[in-house]
């Protein structure tokens, strides 16, 4: 078998999906010189027979700026393609005495076969020298995927060394992929698709809808990708739907000079899947007759829910005529960390979300006539004056509520007696109170417990599952691993008891006097899990265990404590260790504690203060490989929502358990360079 035995095989497959083969030599008919990578006569036909309402003129302006793409970076010059093909390419013209903006569409996203559907293969490009992609698809004349084989019977021809061509390819004839939506790498066999920007762990192999069940074994990948990914439905609504570009910030030390790398990122099979599924569950569930339960997708933490929550939303926008979308966190660092998620991703949501300051504001925004993307905390739907009941916000149909972690207890929508004798309900009760008429729809990164009903009750079944071993599998996240290093702590079995108990009650419960109640008890306990000694030989091993773990992988460390004392307690005992990994400046320093911070504490905590925007300062220190800050101290802040991949170890000295503890752990389950798993080092049982 040869490598054009491939290539034809792959052509095949794309003919039975309904693309026109273009030899070689027939393509070069279509092109007057080689370093042309547009098929500018089939663009300036589509362009014409999508725009019947623009004249030849604005028609022709509208194709200059498609083939004018001038910005030093790829990435760049591919953000403002995607921008021309998603929203259409806005020409002003003198109309009636007035200057007026005509849209030019590119692509017909509604009608698919309005669109010209070409592949050809052995694609020679002239730039800084002659190459020739094995395989090229067209859209419009838009050369939108680029496919690099080679021979299976080759033993050093591997999907990795086409993944490899590409990167060749991109130096040397980089207009190509300035218009590019998808690259695929194969060995004939064996086929991975990713981004321009995706390095090779984010190379990913595409299945069906139940691929994750099937012996696919049998079954080549390249031809699963082709006909499943790769066909004209599929293909477009990936474009469309399932990409974004995200800005990452990094500092030259030495200079200070901070650059903002773009990296483009597009949906794997299993957010794909999940989206049109949940997007259909919505669309019926709020329509006429509907239940109102868009159902809950659970997807394990680390496998991009947030990203997932992004693609739904921007889909379902479309979908029911301009909505309201109401994104519920239960937590403050949260709702930000979503929030900003969702803000990189405006140019796929096409708006630009909002985040609710206070009750008043919540109530401000949400009285709208249609549209928007409102993010809030669940607590700010809490009644004022010790009410049972929420103001009537909007009676509208088509107003959606998505739920981060929607399996929390305080979601639903029985009532209990509080310890001030006061009836309080779930806070779903709340919500249902302002917005009668919403649809819910929950994303969680753990899967709902057996006896946990209220889930069901307000959001459905589950609409999607991928489970943690399936996503270990398809190398979406990585294993965790555990090591056991206890550091005794002198308690009696009714003194761990409670601690057990405190446990639960700080971690899943929300009402202000139960709360209080546990701390008195959590002060006992903390008191001697926090005593000097212990925090000493905690530190000492911290250090150790470290210095001998980054001398094997480069990553980064989180050390989880049960309280703020104790973070601030064992950073000074870390310190004494090695007093040059201290630094006044939030810029430097291999060591930080995040915490929050109120104007009455002492000051030994003051020393760690930290503003919100300070916060978001070190969160991009940590969340670059090359940044000195390799370790940080938290109680609470950054165990759920927090995506750094660099991070591989982290130190637990505080008990957790259910939900919390799974999120928290799933700090470490990113994938990062060919670093193989993260690793868990427990100090407290």
């Amino acid at each position: 078998m040869f490598e054009s035995d491939i290539e034809k095989f792959v052509i095949e497959l794309l003919r039975k999906e309904g693309f026109v083969h273009l030899s070689p030599e027939a393509l070069a008919e279509e092109r007057e010189q080689l370093d042309e990578v547009v098929l500018i006569g089939r663009l300036r036909k589509a362009v014409e027979d999508l725009n019947h309402d623009a004249n030849e003129t604005v028609r022709e302006r509208a194709i200059k700026e498609v083939l004018e793409l001038n910005k030093p970076c790829i990435a760049d010059n591919n953000e403002d393609f995607y921008r021309m093909l998603i929203e259409g390419i806005s020409i002003e013209i003198a109309e009636d005495g007035h200057i007026r903006g005509k849209v030019v569409r590119l692509i017909d996203f509604e009608n698919i076969e309005n669109n010209d559907f070409v592949v050809t293969n052995q694609f020679s490009v002239h730039g800084t020298r002659e190459r020739r992609p094995d395989v090229a698809l067209f859209v419009n004349g838009l050369p939108i995927v680029v496919i690099e084989l080679k021979n299976p019977e080759d033993e050093n021809a591997t999907t990795y060394s086409a993944y490899k061509q590409l990167q060749t390819y991109k130096q040397d004839i980089p207009n190509l992929f300035f218009y590019n939506g998808i690259l695929v790498a194969s060995d004939g066999f064996d086929a991975r698709a990713g981004s321009l920007s995706a390095d090779w762990n984010r190379f990913v192999e595409w299945k069906d809808k139940d691929g994750a069940k099937k012996n696919i074994k049998l079954v080549p990948q390249i031809e699963t990708l082709v006909s499943k990914m790769l066909n004209k439905k599929t293909l477009l609504d990936l474009v469309r739907n399932f990409t974004v570009f995200e800005k990452t910030k990094q500092q030259d030390k030495s200079t200070g000079l901070i650059t903002v790398e773009t990296i483009k990122k597009i949906g794997a099979y299993h957010q794909y899947h999940a989206v049109n599924k949940a997007v259909a569950a919505t669309r019926e569930a709020a329509g006429k007759g509907g239940t109102r339960r868009g159902g809950v997708v659970w997807h394990t933490q680390g496998s991009g829910k947030s990203l997932s929550m992004v693609f739904y939303t921007a889909k379902l926008v479309q979908e029911l005529n301009n909505p309201t979308v109401v994104v519920i966190t239960d937590r403050n660092d949260l709702d930000d960390q979503l929030f900003d998620t969702f803000s990189a991703s405006r140019g796929l949501l096409r708006q630009d979300p909002v985040q609710v300051k206070n009750r008043g504001d919540l109530k401000h925004k949400l009285k709208v006539a249609s549209g928007g993307i409102v993010f809030t905390t669940i607590q700010k739907f809490l009644p004022e004056d010790n009410s049972e009941v929420f103001d009537l916000l909007s009676e509208r149909e088509n107003i959606v509520v998505i739920a981060d972690e929607a399996h929390r207890s305080q979601y639903g929508f029985k009532g209990r007696i509080t310890q001030g004798a006061r009836l309080k309900y779930g806070f779903a009760k709340y919500v249902r109170d302002a917005l009668p008429n919403a649809s819910f729809i929950g994303f969680t990164g753990t899967p709902i417990e057996k006896a946990d009903k209220s889930t069901q009750a307000v959001f459905g079944d589950y609409v999607d599952v991928y489970d943690i071993e399936q996503a270990v599998k398809d190398g979406a996240t990585v294993p965790i691993y555990y090591e056991n290093r206890l550091i005794k702590i002198h308690l009696k079995d009714e003194e761990r008891k409670q601690l057990d108990e405190v446990v639960d009650e700080m971690t899943e419960e929300d009402e202000p006097e139960e709360s209080d109640k546990a701390k008195a008890k959590w002060a006992r306990i903390e008191a001697v899990v926090g005593q000097r000694e212990r925090l000493v030989t905690v530190a000492k091993d911290i250090v150790e265990h470290f210095e001998e773990r980054i001398r094997v992988i480069d990553g980064k460390s989180m050390i989880v404590t049960m309280s703020r004392r104790i973070a601030v307690d064992l950073y000074d005992e870390i310190i004494k260790l090695r007093p040059e990994w201290h630094d006044d400046s939030l810029k430097d320093g291999k060591i930080k504690v995040v915490m929050t911070t109120s104007a009455t504490d002492n000051p030994r905590f003051q020393k760690h203060a930290t503003t919100k925007l300070e916060r978001r300062e070190l969160a991009d220190r940590f969340k670059d490989p090359a940044d000195a800050l390799k370790i940080v101290i938290v109680r609470d802040m950054w165990l759920t929502g927090f995506d750094a991949p660099c991070a591989k170890t982290m130190y637990v000295d505080k008990l957790m358990r259910g939900h919390n503890l799974m999120q928290a752990i799933a700090r470490v389950n990113r994938v990062y360079k060919d670093i193989r798993g993260g690793l868990i080092v427990d100090y407290i049982g």
